[in-house]
């Protein structure tokens, strides 16, 4: 029962990261090496440790993964990539500029992430008009869309991609089942903040921001960056090997490329450009989280605790779909990332299967429920610190779209499931 209640305080601790001002990662890591501490201390060494470095195999597949996909999505900023995207917005009125901002949102988080997605975004709105009121209304659909976007891909969201390497979903399978599911999610809280949204934005100059890098640098740089993240996919399906690899080899590509376009510039622009720069502004902090919130997991999952605690739900509950919606939910006031693994731990593959319904739903749960409160995500935090977007002034005009969304998608998704 030690490692439950250490777990259990870390994650009070994670939740209350601002009240305490404590950094997540700090009670993360706190909270995955006295798990296994005390683990170990009632149980045969031996076997703890053949179970902790089994455990670091798989979640060191994930973290690899993470790092090489983030360094990858800085390198094309580094390059202004990105901008061959948001300097085509020419429109003016507010629900065309909600639209764009919603459907530009879902579909660049399903190939970069949805915190990356919704830092890009806001950055573009701040642009688009100085008026607050819009300002808040487009981060609450950019929150809501980066989320859904990123459910549908294996690579759009953390906890996507920790199914995808875990073995429980398939790429193919995930997209074909969630993207209509996902778009539902989106296009409900779209129609709702539409109608309270009229007339144009105010206040929007030309701003001419001074380019350091070349037309075809940014072009070549991006298209082979995005290239390298839809090719990790393909990779798999064709070698059998881990995502991991793949993104790495496509690191190493895109690392080449840099290099060979940037050899003969002095040192300062060239290493401004970099890998190396573009890891010194990776988050590593959220790598460490992960880390240590995803070694807590598997210290319970190694006592027998969430075999247990699944158990305890299906006699509790019953249901998976309901099981599965009252993860999606938790997800809106805990991190998304520590339910999914728990759910990994809960279920084995034996009790369902690659693409079984269970984990298809899940990955949609998990990914869209966190746009419910503005705590709930990645994405959300982001805008929040971006935009100051109160949790009250969210929870009063987005939430309750929000979750009208993450229930339509769930409707949607359940209904063609039958098809």
């Amino acid at each position: 029962m030690w490692v439950v209640a250490i777990f259990v305080l870390g994650y009070v601790a994670i939740v209350l990261e601002h009240p305490l001002r404590l950094n997540k990662a700090a009670s993360a890591l706190l909270a995955g090496g006295l798990c296994w501490t005390v683990y170990i201390a009632g149980n045969d060494a031996e076997l703890v440790n053949e179970q902790l470095l089994h455990h670091l195999g798989d979640l060191s597949q994930i973290l690899f993964f993470l790092l090489g996909a983030m360094t990858i999505v800085e390198l094309i900023d580094a390059h202004d990539g990105f901008d061959l995207i948001t300097s085509r917005i020419r429109a003016t009125s507010r629900r065309k500029l909600l639209v764009t901002l919603a459907v530009l949102s879902f579909f660049l988080s399903a190939v970069l992430d949805n915190l990356t997605t919704a830092i890009v975004m806001m950055s573009l709105a701040r642009k688009l008009t100085t008026d607050e009121r819009d300002r808040m209304y487009f981060g609450g659909i950019v929150i809501i869309a980066a989320n859904s976007g990123g459910a549908w891909s294996p690579i759009g969201d953390v906890t996507t991609t920790m199914l995808w390497i875990g073995g429980q979903i398939t790429a193919p399978k995930l997209v074909t089942s969630l993207i209509i599911p996902s778009f539902v999610s989106v296009l409900v809280p779209l129609a709702w903040i539409a109608s309270r949204v009229k007339g144009d934005v105010t206040g929007v100059e030309a701003i001419l921001e001074a380019k350091t890098t070349t037309p075809l640098e940014r072009n070549l740089v991006f298209f082979a960056g995005i290239g390298v993240l839809l090719f990790v996919p393909v990779f798999k399906t064709l070698t059998h090997l881990p995502p991991f690899m793949g993104i790495l080899l496509g690191l190493g590509v895109l690392w080449t490329l840099t290099e060979v376009i940037h050899k003969d510039k002095n040192d300062a622009d060239r290493g401004a450009r970099s890998v190396s720069a573009a890891l010194q502004r990776v988050d590593t902090q959220s790598i460490l989280f992960f880390l240590g919130i995803l070694l807590a997991i598997s210290a319970l999952a190694s006592d027998g605790k969430l075999v247990a605690l699944a158990g305890f739900m299906d006699r509790a509950i019953g249901n998976v779909d309901v099981i599965t919606m009252t993860i999606g939910l938790s997800s809106a006031v805990v991190d998304n990332v520590p339910l999914v693994a728990a759910a990994q731990g809960m279920y084995p593959l034996t009790t369902f299967a690659q693409d079984h319904h269970f984990w298809i739903f899940l990955a949609y749960c998990a990914g869209t429920g966190g746009s419910i409160l503005i705590i709930g995500s990645a994405a959300g935090i982001a805008v929040m610190g971006m935009q100051r977007i109160s949790f009250g002034w969210y929870l009063k005009r987005i939430s309750l779209p929000a979750l009208l969304g993450y229930v339509a998608g769930a409707v949607a998704y359940l209904g063609l499931a039958q098809l």
